[in-house]
C-alpha cells in the first residue's frame, strides 16, 4: 500500500471519527435501535397471537351432548350452556368481543350420529356450529382448540388406524439446528444487505460529493497524487467504516432475533461456529466495497451530498429486490455462473453460509469476481477523477 494511500486513508478516518455525532449516528445507533425495536416488535406480536396464561376460554353451547361434555372437564375451557333462545344474543356478543365463543350441537346429536352412515345415508351429516371472533385473540385461539378437539372426536368414532400416535414419541426430525438456519437465511441476507448500504450511503455522498460541494475535492485534485491512489484510498477507508456500521447492525439484529421470532428457545446463533462467522465476515467486506465504490461513482457524477442522496435510490431498490430473493428459494443456487453477478452473489453466499449449505467453490468466485469488479470501479473512479468536466461542474 502506497504512502498517498495510506495518508488518503487516515484523513477518511480522521474526518468520520472525528465528528462524534456521526460516530454515534452510524456505529452505535444503528445496532441499539434495531435491538429496541425488533425486541419490541417481538413481545408487541407475542403479546397479539399468544394468549394470557393460564387463560379459561368461556364457551357457551347449546344443545350439550352427553359425549361432548368432557371437553369442560379441564382447566381451560368452561362450558355454560344456555337456550337456543339466546343464540342471536350471544352471537351479537361475541361480535362485539364481549363473549368468547358459541358452539351449537344438533339436536338429539348422539343419536344422529350413532345411526348416520356415510355411505348409505341420504341426508346431511349433524353439523356442529362454532360462531368465534377471528379478531379477538382469545376468541381465536379458543375456537382452534374447540375446533381440534371436534376433530378428535368424530375421527374416534370410526377410528381403524392412528397416525403419529405413539407415546412420548417425537415425529418431527428437525433439530434446532436446521430451524434456526431456515430463519436466518431467509430474514437475515435482506436484513444485512439492507444495513450493509444504509451504511454505504451515510458515508460515502459525503465523503466525495460533499468535499465536491464544499470545495475540498478540487484542493485535493491539484496536488500531485494518482487518481487511482486517490480512489482506492477513498474506497478502502469508507469501506472499513460501512463494515463497522454493517458489523453494529448485525450484532442488534442477532441479539434480537429470538425475541422478534417469540422466544429465545426458538431460535439461537450458537447454531454457528467461528469459521462461519469468518467466511460471512468475508462475503460483507467484498459486499462493501462493491456497494460503496458503486455510491461512490454516483457521488462523483452528483453535485451535492442530496443529489447523490437521491441518484442512489434506484441503486437501493435494486439492491431490496437482489435481496429477498432468499425468501423466494430452497436454499443457495448451486450453478457458479451464478456467483459471477455482483451483488446477487453475496446475497446468495449469505443464503447459504446461514443454511449450512455453500460451496467452497461459488464462495471462491463470489470474493474473486468481487475483487475484480472493485478494481474495475477503482479504475472507473480514477478516471472520473481526473475529469473536470465530472468533478468541476
Amino acid at each position: 500500500m502506497s504512502k498517498i494511500m495510506l495518508i488518503m486513508i487516515k484523513k477518511e478516518f480522521a474526518r468520520f471519527f472525528g465528528d462524534k455525532r456521526m460516530v454515534l449516528t452510524t456505529l452505535v445507533l444503528p445496532g441499539v435501535m434495531i435491538y429496541m425495536v425488533y425486541s419490541f416488535m417481538g413481545k408487541a406480536m407475542t403479546s397479539q397471537l399468544i394468549p394470557k396464561e393460564n387463560h379459561v376460554y368461556q364457551v357457551d353451547t347449546v344443545n350439550l351432548p352427553e359425549s361432548m361434555r368432557y371437553i369442560g372437564e379441564g382447566e381451560e375451557i368452561e362450558l355454560r350452556e344456555v337456550t337456543a333462545q339466546k343464540v342471536e344474543e350471544i352471537k351479537e356478543e361475541i361480535k362485539n368481543q364481549k363473549k368468547e365463543l358459541l358452539v351449537v350441537f344438533p339436536q338429539d346429536f348422539d343419536a344422529r350420529v350413532e345411526t348416520y352412515d356415510v355411505l348409505k345415508s341420504q341426508t346431511a351429516a349433524p353439523n356442529v356450529e362454532i360462531y368465534y371472533n377471528s379478531v379477538f385473540n382469545e376468541s381465536s385461539r379458543g375456537y382452534q382448540i374447540i375446533q381440534e378437539m371436534l376433530i378428535q372426536h368424530e375421527r374416534g368414532i370410526s377410528n381403524k388406524f392412528d397416525v403419529n400416535g405413539g407415546q412420548g414419541e417425537s415425529y418431527d426430525l428437525a433439530t434446532k439446528e436446521d430451524s434456526s438456519a431456515k430463519i436466518f437465511s431467509m430474514m437475515l441476507p435482506m436484513l444485512l444487505m439492507a444495513f450493509l448500504f444504509s451504511g454505504c450511503i451515510a458515508i460515502a455522498p459525503e465523503s466525495i460529493a460533499g468535499e465536491k460541494e464544499r470545495g475540498t475535492m478540487a484542493t485535493l485534485l491539484v496536488t500531485p497524487v494518482k487518481r487511482s491512489e486517490l480512489a482506492m484510498g477513498k474506497i478502502i477507508s469508507l469501506s472499513i467504516i460501512g463494515l463497522l456500521s454493517g458489523a453494529s447492525s448485525f450484532l442488534g439484529t442477532m441479539l434480537s432475533m429470538p425475541n422478534l421470532m417469540g422466544g429465545k428457545d426458538t431460535l439461537s446463533a450458537s447454531v454457528y461456529k467461528v469459521q462461519d462467522y469468518l467466511l460471512l465476515l468475508l462475503v460483507i467486506f467484498s459486499a462493501v466495497l462493491i456497494m460503496i465504490g458503486l455510491v461512490s461513482m454516483i457521488s462523483a457524477y452528483a453535485k451535492s451530498v442530496k443529489e447523490a442522496g437521491t441518484a442512489v435510490t434506484p441503486l437501493m431498490i435494486l439492491v431490496m429486490v437482489l435481496s429477498i430473493t432468499t425468501m423466494m428459494q430452497n436454499g443457495a443456487p448451486k450453478e457458479p455462473y451464478l456467483y459471477l453477478i455482483p451483488l446477487y452473489n453475496n446475497v446468495q453466499c449469505m443464503n447459504g453460509i446461514f443454511s449450512f449449505d455453500i460451496l467452497p467453490m461459488n464462495l471462491v468466485i463470489t470474493i474473486a469476481s468481487n475483487l475484480v469488479y472493485t478494481i474495475a470501479i477503482v479504475y472507473g473512479l480514477g478516471k472520473m477523477f481526473d475529469s473536470e468536466k465530472i468533478m468541476y461542474h
